[in-house]
């Protein structure tokens, strides 16, 4: 019988470690281009108007950049955001650009400690790339359950951090995520399987789902 533990795991380390998606466009051209688009999502692409527009930093590029697409195309409906994704307003490579700018944008749930002598204006920037949603009412341990029922996990990570194609949970305005909801069950956002995950679930459902994804990223989890 062969033992396949300690060879398993010679194999495994062999292999080479999974490499980041490479980042297109110039995040500096990317950063003119944002100058438009932070009157609502925020000049750390945080989100702003009480949580109805969304965080986007912390997006890959590639669901940023396939959004803004869809804008362009009409694919998804968005009025205040078609007169900013027309062609002549945002082309590919302005799209690959800002969305490379918001790639490299990093939001903490905490200010770090302060360690020897501050610096005033240091400080100040760090405490603009700070974001912490409040906790959203419901039922955490119902929350959670539904999560893995509904495998919410296998497209926006176990702790809702998003991944390559779909957008994160974790850290995103509560009230943006539940006009989503609502959106996609009146069948006015694009959800691939609707009728599986969206359809059978309950205002109740949704807000104790919501009240779990608004406790994923705080830097003390709570016990449920």
């Amino acid at each position: 019988m062969i033992r396949w533990g300690p060879m398993l795991l010679v194999l495994l380390a062999a292999l080479p470690a999974r490499a980041e998606p490479e980042v297109l466009g110039d995040p500096l051209d990317g950063e003119d281009i944002f100058i438009t688009c932070a009157p609502c999502h925020g000049d750390q692409a945080q989100g702003g108007g009480g949580g109805k527009y969304p965080r986007l930093a912390g997006m890959s590029q590639k669901v940023l950049a396939e959004q803004l697409r869809d804008f362009k195309s009409r694919e998804r409906t968005n009025i205040p955001m078609f007169p900013f994704t027309s062609e002549r307003e945002l082309s590919d490579q302005d799209i690959l650009d800002v969305t490379a700018f918001i790639t490299s944008i990093t939001l903490r749930t905490y200010l770090p400690p302060v360690e020897g002598r501050v610096d005033g204006l240091e400080r100040l920037l760090a405490a603009k790339r700070v974001l912490q949603i409040p906790r959203a009412p419901g039922d955490l341990k119902r929350g959670r359950d539904l999560y893995g029922q509904y495998e919410c996990g296998r497209c926006h990570g176990e702790q809702g951090e998003g991944g390559p194609s779909d957008p994160l949970l974790a850290g995103q305005h509560i009230p943006y995520l539940e006009r989503q909801f609502e959106r996609m069950a009146k069948d006015e956002r694009f959800h691939p399987k609707p009728d599986r995950y969206i359809a059978p679930l309950s205002a109740e459902d949704i807000q104790n789902l919501l009240a779990y994804i608004s406790v994923l990223d705080d830097p003390v989890p709570p016990k449920i």
